[in-house]
């Protein structure tokens, strides 16, 4: 019982991170065009994560019966995909990655049951047409479906006043924002559901052909809107300012892509990536924005992410399997549960080096040195202009790298000639 006890713990706490790393999929361009104060957002963004969250339990099914055999599933198994997944996602929140949460838990799953029996406990069909295609398919569709749609929008707004503009999709922004929102709640709150209805069946409380129980579906909830709450500002800095300077009509079509691509996965049982998802829709409103620029050195380095969670977040559940495997025990757990809390105080102490918060996360985006718009030339950063008075190289990269993080930059203000830049000519 207290092995469960241990493993009920981590799931709640990878839901807390999923929650806060996911906060940016539905406020992050709502927040970059000041549609909605920081803090008003994330609280928002709270709320209707919760809600969403008792609204379906399709995806719950999904990771509970799709991925794995359950058959063969123990609870150091979970453990040890559950410390893969949340390790995974702490390290990409901190260097500001908007990684998938999903994907870094189906990884970490996938990955300590073949450390515990082999490739006959993972169920490879499921893995393909659950999780492989849809990871392809959604950002591809958010694409398209964003980029289309904000083209649309600024075909028919081209001779409407910016300020007016602006004024009516920050109201628009509001309502697609809390959209994504909802559908986060439907997809990625059920993931930890599915983890904790396994840990049942593996102990004896549940049978395999049990429905989640409804104190999981709050406590999963209530974890989930605490993350979400507390805020990823450095994946909601990257999403907001690192890929596109957006604009409320691009805002606007990114975030109604994405609820529509999420609650039509969610419909299907689909344990699709909300990240990818968001991140394709603001890709895709900067390529259907007449004028605006996407940063496709910042994409790919999110690809390269998306591309290597799986087998990353595998290995460290697989390692995490071996460790208590060697131990033996409930010593073994212990063990793993104990390395969890030291990598992760680790990172949130590596963090505080450059602070991402509410106050700053609008600030300049200066981490890509790509050309401004149009051929504009930028302004040189306050961490570039200092680092080339510095005569230490180690203090030249230090200014330059943490550059993104420092607090009192003067914010980003989008003015009337940005838009009219973008879609009026």
């Amino acid at each position: 019982m207290t092995l469960l006890v241990l493993v009920v713990m981590t799931a709640l706490a990878f839901d807390f991170t999923n929650g806060f790393h996911d906060t940016g999929n539905a406020m992050a361009t709502s927040i970059a065009t000041r549609a909605l104060k920081p803090k008003t957002a994330v609280t928002l963004s709270a709320v209707l994560n919760l809600v969403g969250a008792f609204l379906s339990l399709a995806v719950a099914a999904t990771i509970a019966k799709g991925i794995v055999d359950a058959n063969v599933i123990t609870l150091e198994v979970v453990l040890a995909g559950l410390v893969g997944g949340i390790v995974w996602n702490l390290l990409t929140w901190l260097f500001g990655i908007p990684s998938s949460s999903s994907h870094a838990l189906v990884g970490g799953m996938v990955g300590a049951v073949l450390a515990a029996v082999g490739t006959s406990g993972v169920i490879w069909s499921g893995v393909v047409s659950k999780v492989a295609l849809p990871a392809l398919i959604a950002p591809t569709l958010a694409i398209f479906v964003s980029a289309v749609g904000t083209w649309l929008v600024a075909r028919i707004t081209r001779t409407v006043p910016a300020e007016a503009q602006d004024k009516a999709f920050r109201w628009g922004q509001i309502g697609s924002a809390s959209l994504v929102s909802l559908a986060h709640g439907t997809n990625d709150a059920q993931k930890s559901m599915g983890i904790i209805l396994l840990a049942l069946i593996a102990a004896g409380q549940a049978g395999p052909d049990s429905s989640v129980p409804f104190w999981v579906i709050v406590s999963c909830a209530g974890f989930m809107a605490l993350g979400t709450y507390l805020g990823g500002w450095r994946v909601i800095r990257t999403l907001g300012k690192g890929l596109v300077e957006i604009d409320t009509r691009q805002g606007m079509a990114a975030e109604t892509s994405s609820a529509a691509v999420i609650f039509m996965s969610s419909y299907f049982g689909f344990s699709l990536s909300t990240t990818h998802v968001a991140t394709g829709s603001v890709m895709g409103s900067g390529v259907g924005m007449p004028g605006a620029h996407v940063r496709w050195g910042v994409a790919k380095k999110m690809f390269l992410a998306w591309i290597v969670t799986l087998p990353a977040a595998g290995i460290v559940g697989a390692a995490c399997y071996a460790i208590q495997h060697f131990i033996g025990g409930a010593m073994g757990s212990i063990v793993v549960f104990a390395l969890l809390i030291g990598v992760s105080a680790w990172m949130f102490m590596h963090s505080r080096r450059a602070p991402i918060n509410a106050n700053n996360v609008n600030d300049d985006w200066d981490g890509d040195a790509e050309p401004a718009v149009d051929g504009e030339s930028a302004a040189p950063s306050a961490s570039v202009a200092a680092a080339t008075t510095a005569q230490d190289p180690a203090e030249v990269a230090t200014l330059v790298s943490v550059g993104a993080g420092l607090d009192n930059v003067h914010d980003f203000v989008p003015s009337d000639d940005n838009y009219e830049m973008r879609g009026q000519k």
